[in-house]
């Protein structure tokens, strides 16, 4: 859920900071005052493109924050790690969004810069808007096929067709290197090929042995300073005037002494002994090392050599070891195919006909469950479109069979019909901003249960309609809210009487400044909004009771 959303100096926007609350958020204002800045806003943090001309007059800059709370991190989760990112903690996410009057700007990810694009991916996990906007996933033939899978519990089928498709399209692939191998260059591909694999297999790579050769390489290259520091510590030690080892052997003669004449000396003594025994091994250790960097220089040309064939290998098949072991693999793989290429041209065109078999039955499978679920949809959504105000209107869903694709073998298409005789059209084409919208909440109170993007924005939703209907979208979207933040902006005061939280948009001029403000409005405040929304500004006694009606009346249907 969208926890706050904080706006400065964005149009008309100041400096606001808005609290949100789970289920029904109502936004009302009278008109130009300014709540299409909020829908801005958001389109914002989802990355839709931004307009310097967004920022408020004066300003060097615009910023949008906003602040969500994920119950199931996991997607936005997933999209972060493929970005390099670290996901949400404990499922916060603060996504900012900078917009710079010169032109340009920044988007930031929990304090990480993100791409427009990453934005986009996130926002369509985020929040979904419904409206005269281009954010409106309800659209797209994609997602009514999601849609309809999710409704009718058909992931696995999707699933299982989906693995047949993707092994369909491997042997596709195939086929296609092997068709394309044939004719007067196959002699010149054998003749890569060979080259290629024994030029790798010559080169006996391994990642182990690159590490090793390299340590050892970057000794040799400093061979004069490791030699001098190691004589220093043989000086020290042993070899050198005053060494380690003639001291304590003064310091162990004086022990032996000293323990016929105190008892705890020979303790000492025992010590002094282990030190010079360790003294020793350390200097045997660096002279037997010594000797073998000064005793082989014909190591150092072989060391050369190697660290010279495993740059050339991974300059021309790497960039590392294991890319270039990848590349032999897949030549040998490539030159085994195309020396047996007419059998296994024949083999793999077999194997096609197979699965092509298989795609064929389960795309069948997952058709006829799509057309069942197709069926119970459209009464469903139907008898919802009934309630807020299509008395006549009916909704279909037009399940075609198609040539085997990635998702199935079906073309989906949502249609509606909101009057009798005019005819069943693709929801797409539907031209009135209020249908859509209505539409769309009739869809969002059947797949509640089913749609996993958290949060849902209406705007214009109440585009005429009025009177009972207005009531009817206005319990509607409280159903829906059960399962969803709900952020509506409204003119119906039938609508707004449901909201959970009620803001107010208003616009006030200050300091010769036009500002806009959101407001919270509790209690007598929200009464007189609906009256205000009910009769104009001038107040009266009636719309007030009026307005208490209809707030007693909606706390009376939670």
């Amino acid at each position: 859920m969208l926890q706050s959303l904080t706006v400065r100096n964005l149009a008309l926007v100041e400096d606001i900071t808005v609290s949100f609350e789970t289920g029904l958020n109502i936004v009302t204002g009278e008109t130009g005052a300014g709540k299409s800045i909020l829908i801005g806003a958001l389109d914002l943090l989802i990355g839709e493109r931004a307009d310097k001309s967004l920022v408020r007059s004066g300003a060097a800059s615009c910023v949008v924050e906003g602040v969500f709370a994920l119950r199931d991190p996991q997607g936005v989760d997933d999209i972060l790690g493929e970005l390099g990112l670290p996901g949400s903690e404990d499922g916060q996410l603060i996504i900012r969004r900078v917009v710079k009057a010169e032109g340009g700007g920044q988007a930031v990810v929990n304090d990480a810069p993100v791409t427009v694009q990453a934005l986009k991916r996130i926002g369509t996990l985020l929040l979904d808007m419904h409206g005269p906007y281009d954010h409106q996933s309800l659209l797209h033939t994609d997602a009514q096929r999601d849609i309809l899978d999710a409704f009718g519990h058909l992931e696995k089928s999707r699933h299982a067709y989906e693995e047949t498709y993707a092994t369909l399209r491997a042997i596709d692939q195939r086929i296609e290197e092997l068709a394309s191998s044939g004719g007067a260059h196959l002699a010149e591909q054998l003749d890569l090929l060979s080259y290629k694999v024994k030029e790798l297999e010559d080169a006996k790579l391994s990642e182990t042995e690159e590490q090793e050769v390299e340590a050892e390489h970057a000794v040799f290259g400093n061979a004069q300073r490791i030699v001098e520091q190691a004589s220093m510590m043989s000086g020290a030690l042993t070899e050198g005037e005053d060494a380690a080892a003639d001291r304590i052997a003064i310091a162990l003669r004086a022990a032996e002494d000293l323990a016929r004449l105190l008892p705890e000396a020979a303790e000492w003594q025992s010590e002094l002994e282990e030190a010079a025994a360790r003294i020793r091994s350390v200097s045997e250790s660096i002279a037997s090392r010594m000797d073998r960097i000064e005793a082989d220089p014909a190591r150092l040309d072989w060391l050369d050599q190697r660290l010279t064939t495993y740059r050339t290998m991974k300059r021309k098949y790497g960039p590392t070891v294991a890319d270039a072991l990848a590349k032999l693999e897949e030549a040998r793989g490539r030159l085994e195919d195309l020396q047996h290429r007419d059998a296994r041209l024949a083999s793999a065109t077999a194997e096609r006909d197979a699965a092509l078999a298989t795609v064929r039955k389960a795309g069948q499978q997952l058709h006829q469950a799509r057309r069942k679920a197709a069926d119970a949809l459209c009464k469903a959504i139907t008898k919802e479109l009934q309630a807020l105000g299509f008395a006549h209107g009916r909704f279909g869903v037009e399940v075609n069979a198609t040539e085997p694709g990635p998702a199935g073998m079906d073309a989906i298409e949502f249609q509606f019909e909101p009057n009798v005789g005019e005819g069943m059209r693709p929801l797409r084409q539907i031209a009135s901003s209020g249908e859509i919208s209505r539409v769309m909440l009739a869809t969002k109170a059947v797949l509640a249960r089913h749609d996993r993007i958290p949060l849902l924005v209406f705007d214009e939703i109440d585009a005429n309609i009025g009177g009972e209907t207005g009531g009817a979208v206005g319990r509607k979207l409280k159903t829906v809210a059960e399962h969803h933040q709900i952020i509506c902006i409204t003119h119906l005061p039938q609508v707004a009487m449901y909201g959970g939280a009620h803001l107010a948009v208003r616009k006030q001029v200050t300091d010769g400044r036009t500002r806009t403000e959101v407001v919270t409005l509790d209690g007598e405040q929200r009464a007189e909004e609906l009256a205000r929304m009910l009769g104009g500004r001038e107040l009266t006694r009636s719309t007030l009771t009026h307005a208490r009606e209809m707030l007693a009346k909606a706390a009376q249907a939670s």
